[in-house]
């Protein structure tokens, strides 16, 4: 699998901050190539080129519609983060939802 570029998006960024680091261990340490940023909702669109994959904050779930219309036609694939392993910041869990979206 070629390099993937994630965004994650959850408002506020500290906690996502901390998903995307996490994100990041979970695929050092299986080999993959994944680099993860996370960013405020409100820069999606500056980013939407340059990514492979959005993944919305589960408090977020209100904006999936507009994230839907931000894609577009894109290849962007777009999931929202399960609210369990959000929660307790688990990259493994993260990671695994975010390949199940290239599957």
């Amino acid at each position: 699998m070629e390099k993937l570029n994630v965004l994650l998006v959850c408002g506020s960024g500290a906690s996502s901050g901390f998903m995307a680091s996490n994100i990041r261990k979970a695929a050092a340490a299986k080999g993959l190539d994944i680099d993860v940023t996370a960013r405020s909702e409100s820069e999606i669109e500056n980013y939407i080129d340059e990514i492979d994959c959005l993944m919305v904050g589960p408090h977020l779930a209100y904006l999936m519609d507009e994230v839907d219309d931000i894609v577009g036609d894109s290849n962007v694939k777009v999931g929202l983060m399960k609210a369990e392993y959000y929660a307790t910041l688990n990259g493994e869990k993260a990671l695994e939802h975010i390949l199940s979206l290239f599957q």
